[in-house]
């Protein structure tokens, strides 16, 4: 698999609209978010639809609140493992919202953003911690000023506003699985 010209060859691609030029293309932060619609509810068609700008706020009434809102994710992987595109890795999402990272604001500017099908509290899935790790390497592979370092939470960028990917995300399990992929990867003496 591969990173071509933005788009990741592992992933069902399903533009958004929601999505502008990066100010200075610059890919050099990760951020690992959740979602779910409504809240809890898994594999539906709601997220594609949201992502579209097509969701149909009359579905559920949780939706009102979601009334005009545009809002975009690089990524989503679903809880079966299956990945999906809504932008182009050399576009910018619009996922991070008021956001800081270190000094910087305007996180969507320089990050990627990857969704998972999930909740704060909701344990995610064996295949999505191995669809994340897949992703995550090819993404460090085409982006050189990515680094394990500079990948966060979407609570780390926006913690007045932002809890996910929540207490259920198990960061040590995720940078075991990278730091893995990385020893296998490194050229043998």
């Amino acid at each position: 698999m591969s990173v071509e010209l933005g788009w990741y060859s592992g992933a069902r691609r399903c533009p958004s609209p929601h999505v502008n030029a990066r100010p200075h293309g610059e890919v050099s932060l990760l951020v690992i978010h959740n979602i779910s619609l409504p809240a809890g509810c898994f594999g539906l068609p709601y997220i594609d639809q949201l992502f579209q700008g097509c969701l149909d706020i009359r579905a559920d009434a949780s939706f009102a609140q979601l009334a005009g809102l545009e809002v975009s994710a690089h990524f989503l992987i679903r809880r079966d493992g299956e990945c999906v595109q809504y932008v182009s890795c050399l576009d910018r999402a619009w996922h991070a919202g008021v956001s800081c990272y270190g000094e910087r604001e305007n996180c969507n500017d320089f990050s990627i953003g990857i969704e998972l099908e999930g909740t704060d509290t909701d344990p995610y899935t064996a295949a999505q911690y191995q669809a994340l790790t897949l992703l995550t390497q090819e993404l460090l592979q085409a982006y050189p000023l990515l680094s394990v370092e500079r990948i966060v939470g979407h609570c780390d960028i926006a913690p007045q506003r932002k809890t996910d990917p929540g207490p259920s995300f198990d960061w040590q399990r995720y940078r075991r699985a990278l730091s893995l992929k990385n020893e296998n990867l490194a050229p043998r003496p």
